[in-house]
């Protein structure tokens, strides 16, 4: 087999690839792009309003990874159901979903309402910073924590209709109702952060009350259009006349799943965790990582597409049992995402030096966000491999070889390398930023024997 046609697919495959993706990164890039706005708007208001907002984001980073967790286990039967044209496989599949989306929004509230305002304080040193910007950061993130709580659950039954209506192939109706919900969240951001058109000027509160009205439109809308064509998108067909889903069902998933929900929770909560050891040289750093991390974001759209492209083209051949055809599409797809993030890493480190010029906070702020930004640019086709690697081993239900590939590996590397150059060494954070980026290059060693093997490719439904 030459390299052509090992790595690189036909017109029809790439056809089936682009209108799978092309949605999903107008989606992501649009809502991505509206969160550089968000930031730039909530950074007018200075760089500690800024980082209140942000370490908010992190704590509410945790929950939506953790409804990404949960929901994925489900996916990776939801996906496979539809390859083999199981309805109703599907709708258990979806009430699952929707059972857990449910729970894990008020576990979160209750958990947030309770302890919101020491989650924060950990990330506001004294050492580092004056009391005097301790004091109005954690104000700026009290105001905004407690608004934001109410956009939780809208959050995650989103997620759990618009990740179903994805393993269907339908990323049009997700996209369009993502696009409402930013248009609407990037008007009330405008007029309520800064009192415009005659609302109040409500600052950071602002920004989560327009967060939650967007929340709330988005589900709305994918509610509305899911239940209309539920002649073609029949899992929902019947799917409120009972709450029940089969006990063999459940404990497939939980076995399967757990894991993977797991993975994700320890994942986000050790990101955090990275974010928290950086927080230890000062607000500063906060408010330049949560730039680079907007940005990284933006540039990255293509990266998060191609991880939903896997698991779904990988996932219904799978289900289809068509081991030999995953195993072809999952290595044409990887092998695009790596080559187009060569790309995306070169325009990012091109516009570096220009993106955090837009923000109004302080020369050292802009310096720093431009250096962490050029490290990621660099990082770029190493986090691109590994996160359809990740994807790969997932699809075929391999979540506890994840869940060690994923979380464990980043709180054994990554986390502790944090740990221990921002606490017991005296190392620039430039250079601890790039340590931290480039720790993951032992997962490349990892990912291409796993890769190789074939032992993912695997039908897990009946």
């Amino acid at each position: 087999m030459n390299f052509k046609t090992k790595y690189i697919g036909d017109r029809a495959f790439y056809r089936t690839l682009f209108a799978l993706v092309l949605p999903l990164v107008i989606q992501q890039g649009i809502t991505n792009f509206v969160s550089l706005l968000d930031n730039l708007m909530v950074g007018g208001l200075g760089h500690l309003d800024m980082s209140g907002v942000s370490i908010v984001n992190q704590c509410i980073f945790v929950f939506n990874l953790t409804i990404f967790g949960g929901l994925s286990g489900i996916s990776i039967f939801g996906t496979q159901f539809y390859g083999k044209g199981d309805w109703k496989g599907m709708r258990d599949a979806f009430r699952c979903k929707l059972w857990f989306s449910l729970a894990a929004g008020v576990i979160a509230i209750t958990v947030f309402t309770l302890w919101g305002d020491s989650l924060v304080s950990l990330f506001l040193t004294s050492e580092s910073n004056t009391p005097e910007d301790i004091a109005v950061t954690l104000e700026a993130a009290r105001s905004y924590f407690t608004l934001a709580l109410i956009g939780l659950i809208p959050f995650a039954l989103v997620q759990t209709y618009a990740g179903t209506l994805r393993e269907t192939g339908e990323t049009v109706i997700p996209m369009t109702a993502g696009i409402l919900a930013i248009l609407l969240n990037l008007f009330f951001n405008y007029v309520l952060i800064y009192g415009k058109l005659g609302f109040p000027k409500l600052e950071v509160a602002g920004a989560a009350i327009a967060t939650v009205i967007a929340r709330f439109a988005e589900l709305a809308y994918v509610v509305f259009r899911t239940h209309k064509g539920r002649s073609t998108f029949r899992f929902v067909e019947g799917v409120f006349r009972s709450v029940k889903v089969p006990r063999t069902l459940v404990k497939k998933i939980l076995v399967t799943g757990t894991p993977l929900l797991v993975n994700e929770v320890l994942w986000s909560v050790g990101q955090t965790f990275i974010n928290q050891n950086y927080s230890t040289r000062g607000i500063v750093v906060i408010a330049s990582t949560n730039i680079a991390a907007t940005v990284w974001n933006l540039f990255c759209v293509i990266m998060f597409a191609m991880g939903s492209a896997v698991a779904i083209l990988v996932g219904q051949k799978l289900g289809a049992g068509d081991r030999e055809g995953a195993i072809d599409t999952d290595r044409k797809l990887i092998f695009f995402t790596v080559a187009s993030h060569i790309v995306v890493g070169l325009l990012l480190a091109v516009s570096a030096p220009f993106i955090p010029l837009l923000y109004d906070v302080e020369h050292e702020v802009r310096a720093l966000a431009t250096r962490f930004l050029l490290i990621s640019a660099l990082a770029a086709p190493v986090h691109a491999y590994i996160h359809v690697v990740y994807f790969t081993i997932r699809s075929g239900g391999k979540t506890f070889v994840t869940f060690l590939f994923d979380s464990v590996y980043t709180w054994v590397v990554p986390v502790t390398v944090s740990f221990i150059l921002c606490r017991l060494t005296a190392w620039p954070i430039t250079a601890i930023y790039m340590a931290v980026q480039f720790s993951d290059v032992v997962k490349i060693a990892i990912g291409v024997p796993l890769l190789n093997s074939g032992f993912w490719a695997n039908r897990i439904v009946d």
